[in-house]
């Protein structure tokens, strides 16, 4: 298949920067077997640090499965060093987070979940283990004493070389 990058556009409020907890985040993942066309109904866990082996046991991969219709083997990997900050001055743009090598399967719908990252922009405060399963998140920055905030979480996928 090739290179599948997920990008995101999302309003920040008083924040500088917006990336996941690299190399332990979850991505939550609905993938679609590109041979038959199967889309998953559950959500399939990617994490970068996890590898599991490949059916010829010398190479590993973020996400191993067959498809349940057509019994092909698919695989999926985080391309290393691709994983990107959504700053301030990307608001209104898509942006790339991450990209996917894929193999025999591509993500076709993603769902945010806990270890997001935000960096306040007066302060500098660092917001741990930020929590978009519901697509925005608020929070009062005590240093700055103002509200931050992630709202209007917006996502997609794009092929890319």
């Amino acid at each position: 298949m090739g290179k599948i990058s997920l990008q995101i556009r999302t309003t920040l409020e008083a924040i500088e920067e917006l990336y996941t907890n690299h190399p332990d985040y979850t991505f939550l993942l609905k993938l679609k077997c590109t041979s038959c066309g199967e889309v998953s109904d559950k959500w399939h866990d990617v994490i970068e640090s996890q590898t599991y082996p490949g059916k010829t046991g010398k190479s590993e991969n973020n996400y191993i499965a067959k498809c349940k219709l057509c019994g092909r083997e698919n695989c999926l990997d985080i391309v290393q060093g691709s994983n990107g900050k959504y700053t301030s001055d990307d608001q209104g743009s898509f942006k790339t987070i991450v990209t996917f090598d894929c193999r025999g399967i591509e993500p076709v719908e993603f769902s945010p979940s806990e270890g997001w990252i935000a960096k306040a922009e007066e302060s500098g405060k660092v917001f741990d283990n930020i929590n978009l399963t519901e697509k925005e998140w608020v929070e009062y920055d005590e240093k700055s004493q103002q509200s931050v905030g992630v709202y209007e979480f917006e996502s997609m996928f794009i092929s890319v070389k």
